[in-house]
């Protein structure tokens, strides 16, 4: 039916990133823009950096979004949904400010914005609601008239997000060595974050130990290892284990890291390993040093086969989320009666960030929820 495809009051789609450096003279500026406000000595960020020359100064970050926008354009036009797809970054070109100004230039009036994070947190969703705060006042300050944005929801286990990664575990598995498959243990990994930020991350009725970080990233796993049962009639032991901690030693961060998890696995007579990167919605950095790089010597020292998962990336059913997941917002905004479509027993996440939702270390305004000051 045509108005399937109706994507009205939206006029574009915003795909909202971290960022991340495209040659060497660019890693240090970039880290600078990461850690702006805490004091970091430049030489301390050139050690930091070595992740990434490493890899010639260049994050494949940037790459990867180029890909998704190509398969979200591909498949918006395919099924004649009518919504032009923009980029902008946290940390470096294209710059989220630049491209609401073109946005607002352009005579854009509603934006919906695709943050490349699935799941509930500070880091994940409040921090990029304060950043398009932040570029709105900008906007406002040079005189120009910002449009309203409106964030889609978490989508970490919408089927399009977690079917790719289902798969990902199924070729990871069946690319070890025939006489470890069946006893493989699967790793589910996400980025490590403070333990008082996973307590206080989702709508304040979740939070408590882990908040919602924890609880949705568990779900996950758990619908992941399920399929897998089901799929191959074997029932791999799993568990949800952190990576890319970067604080402080002091303060409490969640745990266990992989390396330390795979140390302990293999102690335990684990014939083999497969990670499975769930946190991340492509192959950046940290899935490219952390694991493959860190964990995978790690593994290596220890005699123990692992293979690492894939992402989501762009693959077409995460495109095609993505498309359901604008149309349910606009029907949605449009006053419709609508079904998300979610696995699992948590459901749908909510379409509006309520007040108190995964709250800021220090108040800051923050856009695109119940608490924003560009309603």
């Amino acid at each position: 039916m045509p108005d399937a495809l109706d994507a009205t009051p939206y006029d574009a789609l915003l795909l909202l990133s971290f960022g991340g450096p495209e040659g060497p003279d660019d890693v240090v500026p970039f880290l600078e823009n990461v850690t702006r406000g805490r004091g970091i000595p430049k030489e301390r960020l050139k050690e930091v950096g070595q992740h990434y020359f490493l890899f010639g100064g260049v994050s494949p970050i940037n790459e990867q979004n180029r890909a998704l926008l190509d398969a979200l354009r591909k498949d918006f036009a395919e099924h004649g949904l009518d919504l032009p797809v923009h980029w902008g970054n946290r940390n470096w070109a294209p710059y989220l400010t630049d491209t609401l100004r073109e946005l607002a230039a352009d005579g854009r009036r509603r934006v919906l914005v695709l943050a490349t994070s699935a799941y509930a947190s500070y880091s994940g969703c409040r921090q990029y609601r304060e950043n398009l705060a932040d570029a709105l006042a900008a906007l406002k300050a040079e005189g120009l008239e910002p449009p309203r944005v409106d964030k889609l929801r978490h989508y970490f286990n919408h089927p399009g997000f977690v079917e790719p990664m289902i798969d990902g575990v199924l070729r990871a598995l069946a690319d070890l060595p025939e006489d470890v498959r069946d006893g493989a243990h699967l790793a589910f990994t996400t980025h490590s974050i403070p333990t008082a930020a996973a307590d206080t991350s989702g709508p304040a009725e979740a939070h408590g130990d882990g908040g919602a970080y924890v609880a949705q990233h568990l779900e996950v796993a758990r619908l992941i290892a399920d399929a897998v049962r089901e799929r191959t009639g074997v029932d791999h032991p799993w568990q949800l284990v952190y990576q890319s901690r970067s604080g402080a030693p002091h303060i409490p961060w969640l745990e266990p890291d992989i390396c330390d998890h795979l140390e302990e696995r293999h102690a335990a007579g684990a014939p083999a390993v497969v990670m499975a990167p769930i946190g991340f919605v492509s192959d950046h950095m940290e899935v490219l040093y952390d694991l493959d790089t860190e964990a995978a010597t790690r593994a290596a020292e220890l005699g123990l086969p692992v293979r690492r998962a894939a992402t989501v990336g762009a693959d077409p059913r995460f495109a095609a989320a993505v498309r359901e997941l604008v149309l349910e917002r606009s029907a949605v905004e449009r006053g419709e009666t609508v079904t998300p479509c979610a696995l699992g027993a948590l459901g749908p996440s909510h379409h509006l960030c309520p007040a108190g939702c995964c709250p800021a270390r220090a108040p800051r305004p923050a856009a695109a929820g119940a608490d924003s000051p560009y309603a």
